[in-house]
C-alpha cells in the first residue's frame, strides 16, 4: 500500500462521513431551535468534515531557499 493509497482511503471515508452526515441532517426533526446541541453538533462536525476533504485536496506551500513566500494568484 502506498501513500496515495491511504489519501484515497481517507478521502473516500470523508466523503462518506459527509454525506452520512448530511443525510442525518436532512432527517433531523423540524423545528430546530437555536440550542439544539445535537443539530448543532452535526452541523460542526459537517464543516470539519469539508474542511479535511479541502485540506487534503489543496497543495501545501513548501518553502525551499530559492522560493521563500508562496507564488502570488493572480486572479
Amino acid at each position: 500500500m502506498t501513500y496515495q493509497d491511504c489519501l484515497a482511503a481517507a478521502s473516500e471515508n470523508l466523503e462518506a462521513a459527509r454525506q452520512l452526515i448530511e443525510a442525518e441532517i436532512r432527517s433531523y426533526p423540524v423545528p430546530v431551535a437555536g440550542c439544539d446541541a445535537q443539530f448543532n453538533h452535526l452541523v460542526g462536525m459537517r464543516g470539519s468534515v469539508s474542511e479535511a476533504l479541502t485540506a487534503l485536496e489543496r497543495p501545501r506551500f513548501v518553502p525551499t531557499p530559492r522560493t521563500l513566500e508562496p507564488p502570488v494568484d493572480a486572479s
